[in-house]
Protein backbone atom coordinates (compact mmCIF):
# COMPACT_ATOMS: atom_id res chain seq x y z
CA UNK A 1 0.00 0.00 0.00
CA UNK A 2 2.46 2.91 0.99
CA UNK A 3 4.55 2.63 -2.49
CA UNK A 4 0.95 2.76 -4.55
CA UNK A 5 0.36 5.74 -2.32
CA UNK A 6 3.66 7.40 -2.76
CA UNK A 7 3.33 6.44 -6.47
CA UNK A 8 0.00 8.26 -6.36
CA UNK A 9 0.90 11.18 -4.78
CA UNK A 10 4.07 11.62 -7.04
CA UNK A 11 2.23 11.07 -10.30
CA UNK A 12 -0.17 13.70 -9.16
CA UNK A 13 2.75 16.21 -8.77
CA UNK A 14 2.05 16.45 -5.19
CA UNK A 15 4.80 17.21 -1.67
CA UNK A 16 4.10 15.45 1.42
CA UNK A 17 3.94 18.78 2.67
CA UNK A 18 0.81 19.32 0.45
CA UNK A 19 -0.64 16.24 0.92
CA UNK A 20 -0.17 17.21 5.15
CA UNK A 21 -1.83 20.52 4.44
CA UNK A 22 -5.01 19.35 2.58
CA UNK A 23 -5.84 16.52 4.32
CA UNK A 24 -4.95 18.65 7.49
CA UNK A 25 -2.64 15.64 9.09
CA UNK A 26 0.90 16.81 10.95
CA UNK A 27 4.04 16.15 7.96
CA UNK A 28 5.11 13.30 9.70
CA UNK A 29 1.82 11.63 9.58
CA UNK A 30 2.31 11.15 5.63
CA UNK A 31 5.98 10.75 6.14
CA UNK A 32 5.05 7.54 7.98
CA UNK A 33 2.22 6.63 5.94
CA UNK A 34 4.54 6.28 3.26
CA UNK A 35 7.26 3.96 5.13
CA UNK A 36 4.84 2.02 6.28
CA UNK A 37 5.26 2.83 9.67
CA UNK A 38 1.65 3.08 10.59
CA UNK A 39 -1.47 2.20 8.94
CA UNK A 40 -3.98 4.47 8.18
CA UNK A 41 -8.21 3.98 8.38
CA UNK A 42 -10.40 3.60 5.65
CA UNK A 43 -12.03 6.55 6.13
CA UNK A 44 -8.68 8.63 5.48
CA UNK A 45 -7.50 6.69 3.04
CA UNK A 46 -11.02 7.09 0.78
CA UNK A 47 -10.44 10.97 1.24
CA UNK A 48 -6.89 10.72 0.03
CA UNK A 49 -7.40 8.76 -2.79
CA UNK A 50 -9.70 11.28 -3.85
CA UNK A 51 -7.26 13.51 -3.56
CA UNK A 52 -4.68 11.97 -5.36
CA UNK A 53 -6.68 11.47 -8.01
CA UNK A 54 -7.09 7.76 -7.81
CA UNK A 55 -10.34 6.91 -9.26
CA UNK A 56 -9.60 3.01 -10.81
CA UNK A 57 -12.98 1.16 -8.66
CA UNK A 58 -10.13 -2.11 -8.24
CA UNK A 59 -7.53 -0.19 -7.06
CA UNK A 60 -9.58 1.50 -4.44
CA UNK A 61 -11.52 -1.56 -3.20
CA UNK A 62 -7.83 -3.38 -3.24
CA UNK A 63 -6.32 -1.05 -0.94
CA UNK A 64 -9.40 -0.40 1.57
CA UNK A 65 -9.30 -4.02 2.07
CA UNK A 66 -5.08 -3.61 2.92
CA UNK A 67 -6.37 -0.97 5.02
CA UNK A 68 -8.49 -2.85 6.87
CA UNK A 69 -6.24 -5.37 7.12
CA UNK A 70 -3.30 -3.87 8.69
CA UNK A 71 -5.35 -1.63 11.44
CA UNK A 72 -6.93 -5.23 12.45
CA UNK A 73 -2.96 -6.00 12.89
CA UNK A 74 -2.29 -2.66 15.05
CA UNK A 75 -5.11 -3.40 16.89
CA UNK A 76 -4.11 -6.60 18.33
CA UNK A 77 -0.19 -4.53 18.82
CA UNK A 78 0.72 -5.38 22.52
CA UNK A 79 0.02 -1.95 24.19
CA UNK A 80 -3.19 -2.17 22.65
CA UNK A 81 -4.56 -5.08 24.52
CA UNK A 82 -7.15 -3.69 27.50
CA UNK A 83 -4.23 -3.95 30.16
CA UNK A 84 -2.51 -1.12 28.12
CA UNK A 85 -5.68 0.49 26.49
CA UNK A 86 -7.23 1.37 29.43
CA UNK A 87 -4.96 2.75 31.49
CA UNK A 88 -1.88 4.26 29.52
CA UNK A 89 -2.67 7.71 27.94
CA UNK A 90 -3.44 8.04 24.20
CA UNK A 91 -0.09 10.42 23.85
CA UNK A 92 1.81 6.96 25.86
CA UNK A 93 0.41 4.96 23.47
CA UNK A 94 1.04 7.30 20.47
CA UNK A 95 4.92 7.52 21.94
CA UNK A 96 4.98 3.58 21.50
CA UNK A 97 4.07 3.70 18.25
CA UNK A 98 6.61 6.38 17.40
CA UNK A 99 9.33 4.63 19.10
CA UNK A 100 8.87 1.10 16.85
CA UNK A 101 9.83 3.23 13.73
CA UNK A 102 12.04 6.39 14.71
CA UNK A 103 15.61 6.56 13.48
CA UNK A 104 16.66 9.03 16.40
CA UNK A 105 16.13 9.46 19.87
CA UNK A 106 17.52 12.30 21.49
CA UNK A 107 16.50 11.97 25.62
CA UNK A 108 17.05 15.01 27.54
CA UNK A 109 16.97 14.38 31.60
CA UNK A 110 17.26 16.75 34.32
CA UNK A 111 15.80 14.55 36.89
CA UNK A 112 15.60 10.54 35.90
CA UNK A 113 17.20 8.04 33.97
CA UNK A 114 15.26 8.23 30.54
CA UNK A 115 11.83 5.77 30.75
CA UNK A 116 13.48 3.14 28.10
CA UNK A 117 16.56 2.94 29.77
CA UNK A 118 15.77 2.20 33.61
CA UNK A 119 16.41 -1.30 35.06
CA UNK A 120 13.09 -2.56 36.54
CA UNK A 121 14.11 -1.53 40.74
CA UNK A 122 15.10 1.77 39.22
CA UNK A 123 11.67 2.17 37.49
CA UNK A 124 9.93 0.73 40.33
CA UNK A 125 11.54 3.16 42.65
CA UNK A 126 10.37 5.87 40.69
CA UNK A 127 6.94 4.95 40.35
CA UNK A 128 6.46 4.75 43.77
CA UNK A 129 6.44 8.76 43.63
CA UNK A 130 3.27 8.67 42.66
CA UNK A 131 1.64 6.17 44.78
CA UNK A 132 -1.40 7.63 46.11
CA UNK A 133 -2.11 10.29 43.46
CA UNK A 134 -2.23 7.48 40.37
CA UNK A 135 -4.14 4.30 40.59
CA UNK A 136 -2.03 0.98 41.00
CA UNK A 137 -2.91 -0.85 37.85
CA UNK A 138 -2.00 2.13 36.19
CA UNK A 139 1.62 2.30 37.84
CA UNK A 140 2.09 -1.55 37.05
CA UNK A 141 0.70 -0.88 33.37
CA UNK A 142 3.70 1.98 33.02
CA UNK A 143 5.99 -0.54 34.48
CA UNK A 144 5.49 -3.51 32.09
CA UNK A 145 5.28 -0.78 29.46
CA UNK A 146 8.17 0.95 30.14
CA UNK A 147 9.92 -2.53 30.55
CA UNK A 148 9.02 -3.48 26.90
CA UNK A 149 9.82 -0.47 25.34
CA UNK A 150 13.46 -0.83 26.32
CA UNK A 151 13.60 -4.46 25.64
CA UNK A 152 11.86 -3.26 21.87
CA UNK A 153 14.81 -0.05 21.30
CA UNK A 154 17.45 -1.62 22.39
CA UNK A 155 16.45 -4.76 20.01
CA UNK A 156 16.86 -2.42 17.35
CA UNK A 157 20.24 -0.35 17.96
CA UNK A 158 21.69 -0.53 14.40
CA UNK A 159 18.58 0.92 12.77
CA UNK A 160 17.93 3.53 15.76
CA UNK A 161 20.25 6.33 16.99
CA UNK A 162 19.75 6.95 20.91
CA UNK A 163 21.39 9.92 22.12
CA UNK A 164 21.12 10.71 25.91
CA UNK A 165 22.08 14.40 27.19
CA UNK A 166 21.42 13.98 31.33
CA UNK A 167 21.60 16.82 33.70
CA UNK A 168 24.26 15.95 36.40
CA UNK A 169 21.58 15.91 38.86
CA UNK A 170 20.35 12.50 36.89
CA UNK A 171 23.76 11.22 38.04
CA UNK A 172 24.05 12.47 41.51
CA UNK A 173 20.31 11.40 42.72
CA UNK A 174 20.33 8.15 44.71
CA UNK A 175 16.26 7.07 43.56
CA UNK A 176 15.84 3.26 44.66
CA UNK A 177 18.88 3.46 47.37
CA UNK A 178 22.69 3.09 47.40
CA UNK A 179 22.41 -0.36 45.73
CA UNK A 180 19.67 0.16 43.05
CA UNK A 181 21.33 3.63 41.57
CA UNK A 182 24.69 1.40 41.44
CA UNK A 183 22.93 -1.21 39.40
CA UNK A 184 21.54 1.94 37.21
CA UNK A 185 24.70 3.28 36.77
CA UNK A 186 25.97 0.02 35.61
CA UNK A 187 23.41 -0.53 32.94
CA UNK A 188 24.04 2.89 31.51
CA UNK A 189 27.68 2.55 31.99
CA UNK A 190 26.95 -0.73 29.71
CA UNK A 191 25.17 0.28 27.12
CA UNK A 192 27.44 3.75 26.76
CA UNK A 193 30.50 1.24 26.37
CA UNK A 194 28.96 -1.19 24.46
CA UNK A 195 28.04 2.18 21.98
CA UNK A 196 23.95 0.84 22.05
CA UNK A 197 23.63 4.71 23.43
CA UNK A 198 25.59 8.08 23.03
CA UNK A 199 25.68 9.43 26.29
CA UNK A 200 26.51 12.91 27.20
CA UNK A 201 26.56 14.99 31.19
CA UNK A 202 25.69 18.48 31.69
CA UNK A 203 27.75 19.71 34.01
CA UNK A 204 26.27 22.17 36.56
CA UNK A 205 28.87 24.42 35.57
CA UNK A 206 27.24 24.87 32.05
CA UNK A 207 24.50 27.88 31.67
CA UNK A 208 22.56 26.26 28.90
CA UNK A 209 19.81 24.79 29.43
CA UNK A 210 18.08 23.06 26.84
CA UNK A 211 14.59 24.07 27.95
CA UNK A 212 12.65 25.61 30.87
CA UNK A 213 13.48 22.94 33.47
CA UNK A 214 11.40 20.04 31.26
CA UNK A 215 13.05 17.09 29.89
CA UNK A 216 11.81 15.64 26.77
CA UNK A 217 12.02 12.67 23.96
CA UNK A 218 13.01 14.22 20.57
CA UNK A 219 11.62 11.27 18.03
CA UNK A 220 12.85 11.49 14.41
CA UNK A 221 11.02 9.77 11.96
CA UNK A 222 13.47 9.75 8.38
CA UNK A 223 17.10 10.60 8.52
CA UNK A 224 16.17 14.59 7.13
CA UNK A 225 14.09 15.33 10.36
CA UNK A 226 11.59 16.22 8.21
CA UNK A 227 8.95 14.74 10.72
CA UNK A 228 9.91 14.29 14.25
CA UNK A 229 7.94 14.02 17.52
CA UNK A 230 8.31 15.81 21.08
CA UNK A 231 7.22 13.77 24.06
CA UNK A 232 6.86 15.43 27.52
CA UNK A 233 5.92 13.64 30.19
CA UNK A 234 6.04 14.70 34.36
CA UNK A 235 4.43 11.35 35.53
CA UNK A 236 1.07 12.67 35.72
CA UNK A 237 0.49 14.24 32.40
CA UNK A 238 2.02 13.57 29.56
CA UNK A 239 1.55 15.20 25.40
CA UNK A 240 2.67 14.48 22.54
CA UNK A 241 4.06 18.29 19.97
CA UNK A 242 4.13 17.17 16.26
CA UNK A 243 4.48 20.97 15.27
CA UNK A 244 7.54 21.62 13.43
CA UNK A 245 8.37 24.97 14.79
CA UNK A 246 8.34 23.39 18.26
CA UNK A 247 10.16 20.48 17.56
CA UNK A 248 12.81 21.93 15.33
CA UNK A 249 13.39 24.38 18.40
CA UNK A 250 14.19 21.65 20.83
CA UNK A 251 16.13 20.00 18.65
CA UNK A 252 18.37 23.44 17.81
CA UNK A 253 18.92 24.00 21.28
CA UNK A 254 19.58 20.11 21.68
CA UNK A 255 22.39 20.36 19.33
CA UNK A 256 24.05 23.52 21.05
CA UNK A 257 24.29 22.03 24.14
CA UNK A 258 24.81 18.42 23.29
CA UNK A 259 28.26 19.96 21.88
CA UNK A 260 28.75 22.04 24.95
CA UNK A 261 28.07 19.22 27.52
CA UNK A 262 30.88 16.40 29.16
CA UNK A 263 31.47 14.48 25.94
CA UNK A 264 31.43 10.46 25.89
CA UNK A 265 34.61 9.30 27.38
CA UNK A 266 34.53 12.01 30.55
CA UNK A 267 30.93 10.85 31.27
CA UNK A 268 31.53 7.06 31.47
CA UNK A 269 34.69 8.04 33.53
CA UNK A 270 32.02 10.23 35.70
CA UNK A 271 29.60 7.37 35.55
CA UNK A 272 32.02 5.07 36.75
CA UNK A 273 33.32 7.17 39.63
CA UNK A 274 29.63 7.43 40.96
CA UNK A 275 29.45 3.84 40.78
CA UNK A 276 32.14 2.99 42.70
CA UNK A 277 31.11 6.18 45.10
CA UNK A 278 27.61 4.11 45.98
CA UNK A 279 29.02 0.57 45.37
CA UNK A 280 30.91 1.99 48.61
CA UNK A 281 27.69 3.29 50.46
CA UNK A 282 26.34 -0.03 49.76
CA UNK A 283 28.99 -1.61 51.48
CA UNK A 284 29.01 0.96 54.54
CA UNK A 285 24.95 0.20 54.92
CA UNK A 286 25.62 -3.01 55.26
CA UNK A 287 28.59 -3.34 57.47
CA UNK A 288 27.26 -4.28 61.68
CA UNK A 289 26.82 -1.73 63.59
Amino acid sequence: MRLALREAREHAGLTQQQVADEMEWSLSKVIRIENGDVTIAPNDLRPLLNYLSVKDKAVIAALLVDARIARTRQRQAWHQKPQFRDVLSDAHRKLIEYEAEATAIRYFSIYFIPGPLQIPAYAKALMQLYVGEMPEQRIEAVLEARKRRGEALLSRVGSVELFVLLDESVLMRPLGGAAVFTEQLRELQRLATEGAIKLRMVPFTLDAPVTNNASFDLLSLDVDDEGMLLYHENGLSDEVIEAKATTMRHRIRYDRVWQEALDEADTIDFIRKRTDSEAAATVRQREPR
